[in-house]
């Protein structure tokens, strides 16, 4: 099993939920955060042409565990919803998980995702 942790722009999170619906993984955790990459944010121009830098941008940080056999079409399906092609798109994280245990039924592994 992996876990998959994506973080992406947030006005791209429905296209990306839908695209994983869609794709049959419905199962996930999103968290509203802030970060920065290496552009270290954006500078904007206020009145009177005053600039000012954001360096901590809002994102949406998506997370699943899938079984070791899905984890590609998952990684792939964000990175098709989620692409615009411009700097600030996010990034993709895939940790091993060595275990899943539904509390409900007490089932563990990929029974359990």
């Amino acid at each position: 099993m992996n876990k998959v942790e994506a973080i992406v722009r947030p006005e791209r999170l429905e296209a990306v939920k839908d695209a994983l619906s869609e794709a049959g993984f419905v199962g996930l955790n999103i968290v509203s955060v802030t970060g920065r990459g290496v552009q270290k944010g954006i500078v904007h121009s206020g009145r009177g042409g005053e600039e000012y830098r954001v360096d901590m941008l809002p994102k949406s940080k998506i997370e699943l565990v899938v079984k070791d056999a899905d984890t590609e079409k998952v990684v792939q399906t964000i990175i098709q919803a989620s692409r615009t092609g411009t700097i600030g798109d996010g990034k993709i994280f895939v940790l091993p998980v060595s275990d899943a245990i539904r509390v409900r039924t007490g089932e563990r592994g990929d029974a359990a995702i």
